[in-house]
């Protein structure tokens, strides 16, 4: 506890100390650097809750810093090696690929939900590469690869902890090494969950099933998910399970951004008072800015966070306007979002393919071009480990004032996907940007009907969970106005081979 004390304040260090006795009553003693078998029947649930700013994420890698040091292996969504019967491990979970992203940032080896509840099934020959890099064998001799390949792969592992990058570095392709993928089968040890407000009680249940010790990280200002009644699934648990954080600890403490986060507290806080605040933290601080427009070069990279859908799907048009997209065609560079897998039951393989690989709903998504076949696209996966894919879409543009989408084109089956330019702050949810614009005569509307959501105005709710998306700059927009793009849209910075993504029987 020592060395730890030193980063840690007086909350997140009794915080770690309660954590340190459940993790001791499962078998795991950070004190001594202990490690015993797993117990049988032994089960822990609990959780670190606490707003935007109040340290969870540095206690959570505090936890995993000292896991590691006792000798708690770290399970990717990627590999996990031969098990043995006295092995403890640790996996740091995410609901979205960006809220994973931006642990692995921090040095959290972090994945998805679903790499974790889904594992991929290796070809034997390259299984001996991954048993080598983990420290489970020897240099293997593997036909066709030279020394010098294997070498890169042993230098990228050394520094990312990824196999499959790594096997990429030696010149692999992962439809060379990975055969498929399937639902995990036996339970893991130790889960960690970050964003856990996100988490609906089928997910929850879930990782019960396959965590003995389950530790969820949330912020309960943050909004439930949909059908939950602004229930939370940390709401559920003992008293004494739920451990609160205060203070703040995120970045400095005149971080104009969690200022005005934290100000949203205040029961008689109007609307009108807010924006004035903001306006006032304007002029002082340029972290913080009083929008007049929408600036459309923000949108291609970080979509504007709006609460109704009828204005995403009008400024989705507009962006696509002032960049001279054509109605019967996606152009490069347009984001999009997925909205799921349209998959019959007996491509079941195929839909964990794509779910694995990133592409599960809500994920954002750079359209790179058209695939080889009619229907498929070149995609760039944002914050997934290995983000290049070509795979089967389901391109849909809603129209204002029309019930149908328009389709560019589709193919018979696969990803489907809505365009990403504006998105609504539920989705926006486990997602950061270094800039974020958040479109107020949209909350302005739902202060005015007085919608209240577990005992909070609802546009408080929307207003925190919004803001807190923005890592650097936050941009507060007030009139319903689009600039000009400075340029046409980029893919140069976003280039690479993907890896296809095909329905069985189809051809390369």
């Amino acid at each position: 506890m020592d060395t730890t004390a030193l980063t840690l304040s007086h909350d997140q260090a009794e915080a770690y100390d309660r954590i340190t006795e459940i993790l001791k009553g499962v078998g795991v003693d950070l004190d001594e650097g202990l490690l015993n078998p797993p117990r049988e029947g032994k089960e822990s649930v609990a959780a670190v809750i606490g707003k935007a700013g109040s340290g969870k994420t540095l206690l959570l890698a505090e936890l995993v810093k000292a896991l590691n040091g006792a000798g708690v292996d770290i399970v990717s969504g990627d590999y996990e090696g031969r098990k043995r019967k006295d092995r403890r491990t640790l996996a740091v979970l995410a609901p979205t690929n960006k809220a994973a992203f931006v642990l692995r940032m921090r040095g959290v080896p972090a994945t998805t939900i679903h790499r974790i509840i889904y594992t991929p099934v290796y070809d034997p020959e390259y299984e001996k590469i991954a048993e080598w890099l983990v420290g489970n064998g020897e240099k293997p001799e593997i036909e066709g690869l030279t020394d010098e390949a294997l070498e890169r792969a042993r230098l990228f592992y050394q520094a990312q902890k990824s196999v499959p990058g790594a096997l990429a570095a030696a010149g692999l392709r992962g439809s060379d090494f990975i055969t498929g993928w399937k639902r995990r089968d036996d339970p893991l040890d130790i889960g960690f969950v970050d964003e856990s407000s996100m988490l609906d009680n089928k997910q929850f249940e879930d990782l019960k099933e396959i965590f003995p010790t389950l530790l969820l990280f949330g912020d309960p200002a943050q909004l439930a998910p949909v059908n939950q009644s602004g229930a939370m699934v940390f709401d559920t648990l003992p008293e004494p399970a739920k451990l609160e954080l205060h203070r703040i600890h995120r970045q400095d403490a005149d971080n104009p951004i969690l200022d005005l986060a934290h100000a949203l507290a205040d029961p008689a806080l109007e609307f009108h008072h807010f924006e004035q605040l903001v306006e006032e933290t304007a002029k002082k601080d340029d972290r913080v800015v009083l929008g007049q427009r929408v600036e459309v070069d923000l949108m291609a990279r970080s979509p504007v966070l709006v609460w109704r859908n009828a204005t995403r799907i009008r400024l989705i048009n507009a962006f696509r306007a002032v960049h001279g997209a054509p109605e019967d065609m996606l152009i490069e560079g347009e984001p999009l979002i997925c909205d799921g897998i349209e998959l019959p039951l007996k491509h079941r393989k195929k839909r964990l393919d794509l779910e694995a690989r990133g592409l599960i709903k809500g994920a954002q998504v750079i359209y790179l071009g058209p695939g080889r076949k009619p229907g498929f696209s070149r995609l760039n996966v944002i914050g997934a480990e290995d983000p290049q894919v070509s795979a089967a879409s389901i391109v849909k543009i809603e129209k204002p004032d029309e019930e149908e989408p328009f389709i560019p084109f589709a193919a018979r089956m696969g990803a489907t996907f809505l365009h990403g330019a504006a998105v609504t702050i539920h989705k926006a949810q486990g997602s950061q940007w270094d800039e974020v614009q958040v479109f107020a005569p949209d909350l302005f509307v739902a202060a005015r009907m007085g919608r209240v959501e577990a005992g909070q105005p609802l546009w408080k709710r929307l207003a925190y969970v919004a803001i807190t998306r923005a890592q650097e700059r936050l941009h507060w927009v007030v009139r319903n106005r689009l600039s000009r793009p400075s340029g046409p849209l980029r893919v140069d910075d976003l280039r690479a081979a993907p890896t296809p993504l095909r329905l069985e029987g189809e051809e390369t």
